[in-house]
């Protein structure tokens, strides 16, 4: 059995090759500021554990990250079950974000795509699909980026193959981007 100190050991080895991210990391909490700042809405999609962190990431953004606030538009792709069933069940699971998009997405927004791998093909579809209505795109993924680095305006490749290590920066980035958020909208 792999001790708690190893996975420590392999996540703090991961913490410290993302700082070589850190720049491509502040450009994209820039883009989030600025797609707030012109009332445009964040939205998530991810699967998974991607999926969970869409979720985490859009709650710290509306309800609160580390100041009391108004609230913040982010809505996590993830979570409305009526949506994701009965599209999975008419139309097929690899449309089920794009579907949404398409909906209720302008120009003014932005997507953060999540994929560890960079190759889930209904977030492929959901950046396409974000693409042609003119949305800006960041992609959150790791191992080499897959076709998701490929396919985003501004993407953040967490170096590392592991899904955990992968899965916890993205968490971290995540939280980086609430906060920065707040203190440059310094709102109230």
């Amino acid at each position: 059995m792999k001790t708690f100190v190893a996975e420590l050991e392999s996540h703090q080895a991961m913490i410290t090759q993302l700082i070589n991210c850190s720049e491509a990391i502040e450009m994209a909490g820039t883009v989030l500021i600025e797609t707030l700042k012109q009332g445009g809405k964040i939205l998530l999609c991810g699967n998974g554990g991607s999926a969970a962190d869409c979720q985490h990431i859009a709650a710290e953004l509306v309800v609160q990250y580390q100041r009391s606030r108004k609230a913040l538009a982010a809505i996590a792709l993830t979570t409305d079950s009526s949506i994701l069933t009965a599209h999975s069940n008419d139309f097929g699971f690899e449309t089920v974000y794009s579907r949404q998009i398409e909906a209720i997405a302008t120009e003014k927004d932005c997507l953060i795509a999540i994929s560890t791998s960079g190759t889930s093909s209904n977030i492929l579809k959901a950046v396409e699909v974000a693409n042609l209505k003119g949305l800006t795109v960041i992609g959150l993924t790791g191992n080499d980026g897959g076709e998701l680095s490929k396919q985003v305006g501004h993407s953040i490749i967490v170096p590392s193959t592991v899904t955990a290590r992968i899965q916890e920066a993205h968490i971290l980035i995540g939280h980086w981007w609430c906060g920065a958020i707040e203190e440059a909208l310094s709102v109230n």
